[in-house]
């Protein structure tokens, strides 16, 4: 068991699920689990990514699994910070993980926008957070995390995914992954909660994937544009620089090309 004051502490496991945000959902309509409650599947019939993509997973080759927190001391304009949080965490782990390969060449694990973490300029996990208010603040948050850790093969729809075991040519262990990945999330959420806002957002904008970079561009309506990534808004969108100055977007308005 993961060497944890909270995260983790209560742990269901499935064979499979149709989704571990869903399940955890259904627990919280039902009752109030207790704050770090672990819903995990070794296979999800129905998961899903960030703006409503399916999660795509061969069953029992991956870490699957949603955490149930309690930020209520967010408020809703400052839930982002969460985001930022959970991301720095889950780049804790890929980064413990791709430190004991052997040997070169090293990978570069950084965050792309909004909370995919990425090894190089492929992505290695996802996270879905689902939030519920209550007035003007956080209720609940089901903080859903997909790490692709054993998953050799990757259909079409995920040209650019891979795994830790791809990367290192060696297998994970899924347990000794999801202790390690209750520890940092857990240490990451203590951070946030002491009010190191401050401090996530410059460590988050450091690991920030594409960062200054000059890159190619897609609106939501499907044009292009050319422009460099300059950061992140207080609210969570992102800043680009283009030719007419600085835009802000939201998470459904721009894509990498």
């Amino acid at each position: 068991m993961a060497n944890t004051l909270f995260i983790g502490k209560v742990y269901h496991r499935f064979d499979e699920l149709a989704s571990t945000n869903d399940y955890a959902r259904e627990l919280l309509a039902k009752s109030k689990p207790p704050e770090g409650t672990v819903i995990r599947a070794a296979s999800q019939s129905a998961g899903r990514g960030q703006y409503g993509s399916r999660w795509l997973s061969t069953p029992g080759d991956n870490l699957l699994l949603s955490i149930i927190l309690y930020p209520t001391w967010l408020s809703a304009n400052e839930q982002f910070h969460l985001s930022e949080a959970v991301a720095l965490a889950v780049l804790d782990v890929v980064r413990l993980q791709i430190k004991r390969r052997q040997g070169p060449p090293l990978l570069r694990a950084t965050v792309k926008w909004p909370n995919d973490i990425y090894l190089d300029d492929r992505k290695t996990a996802g996270i879905l957070i689902q939030n519920a208010l209550s007035g003007f603040n956080l209720q609940s948050a089901v903080v859903g995390i997909g790490l692709n850790a054993n998953q050799r093969e990757f259909p079409p729809e995920a040209p650019k995914a891979t795994s830790l075991s791809l990367t290192s040519g060696e297998p994970a262990d899924l347990d000794a992954l999801a202790d390690t990945l209750f520890a940092c999330v857990e240490q990451r959420y203590l951070q946030l909660k002491s009010g190191q806002t401050a401090a996530l957002r410059s460590e988050y904008l450091q690991n920030l994937y594409g960062l200054g970079e000059h890159r190619t561009f897609i609106r939501a309506d499907g044009s292009r544009f050319e422009g460099a990534i300059q950061g992140v808004a207080e609210e969570g969108r992102l800043v680009i620089r283009t030719g007419a100055g600085e835009e802000l977007f939201g998470v459904k308005e721009v894509g990498f090309v």
